[in-house]
């Protein structure tokens, strides 16, 4: 942590004021866990840092310090505070699927966390395209967008920005948890860089015309974009595919063709989806 001369410069009673400024201003928590300080009770054991670091061309000045349990500052390391707390909230959704018998968070953890994931999508097909609405997101006009037909799959999809509202995690294509890589994309899009390749996803109608948006590939760079306050995502959406062809290509690329990182136990549990979607064939 690079020493900050405005600091440095105040008086132990300027210092204590702009302590209860600070924490008044964060609701009386921890800006990185979010867990309560008490300027008694934690006396000795707390911290007032740089949200932007000065290394990063943060201003030495109060609009740019947050107070913080003196251990959460210290496990940050490097990352700044937004990060460290993006991170820190990650960890909570971690422990509270790991208690709930999961192997970790998923998308699906993340976009509850943020008020994803409760809406439905109504398309309905104009020739080579389709229009739909956003009214779950109080957006209620009338979108077009293009079909784009890939001729070797014979699959239609089209591309779209959707309000996390809108979005699902497929926990049956996609059964993975989030591992350790979520901090390196939090840090490379909290620098303003962007996501080179969006999110895959796949809708089909139920009885009412409408139907979820099931995200299935990309779930670490979206969930991070999400940790890190977007509302809306960039998704590439399969119209009424062929799932299991879906599920098969995904389970592929993690396996023989080695594009996604699947341990075995994911291995094991997409071996087996396939397997019993060919016996309910059969």
């Amino acid at each position: 942590m690079t020493q900050s001369k405005y600091l440095g410069a105040l008086t132990s009673e300027a210092r204590g004021e702009l302590q209860e400024r600070l924490l008044s201003r964060q609701s009386g928590r921890c800006f990185i866990c979010n867990e309560p300080i008490d300027l008694v009770l934690h006396n000795g054991q707390i911290d007032i840092d740089h949200i932007d670091p000065l290394a990063h061309e943060g201003i030495d000045a109060e609009n740019n310090f947050a107070i913080t349990h003196m251990s959460c500052n210290r496990k940050k390391g490097a990352a700044n505070l937004e990060i460290a707390r993006r991170l820190a909230e990650f960890e909570q959704l971690q422990a509270a699927a790991k208690q709930a018998g999961k192997r970790g968070a998923n998308l699906g953890d993340v976009l509850e966390r943020h008020g994803g994931a409760k809406a439905k999508l109504a398309m309905r097909r104009s020739g080579s395209q389709v229009e739909y609405s956003l009214p779950a997101s109080g957006d209620h006009s009338i979108r077009t967008t293009a079909i784009h037909h890939d001729k070797l799959s014979g699959m239609q999809s089209i591309v779209v920005t959707l309000p996390i509202e809108y979005l699902h995690h497929d926990d049956r294509i996609n059964p993975r948890s989030i591992g350790t890589a979520i901090r390196g994309l939090i840090e490379e899009f909290s620098q303003k860089r962007p996501q080179l390749h969006s999110a895959l996803g796949w809708w089909a109608p139920e009885a009412d015309g409408s139907g979820a948006v099931k995200v299935f590939d990309g779930q670490h760079k979206a969930a991070a974009q999400v940790l890190l306050g977007s509302k809306d995502l960039l998704v590439r959406v399969f119209l009424e595919p062929d799932v299991n062809v879906l599920l098969l290509a995904n389970t592929n690329a993690g396996g023989k063709l080695r594009q996604v990182a699947f341990d075995t136990a994911v291995m094991r549990h997409l071996g087996s989806s396939l397997y019993i979607d060919r016996v309910k064939k059969y």
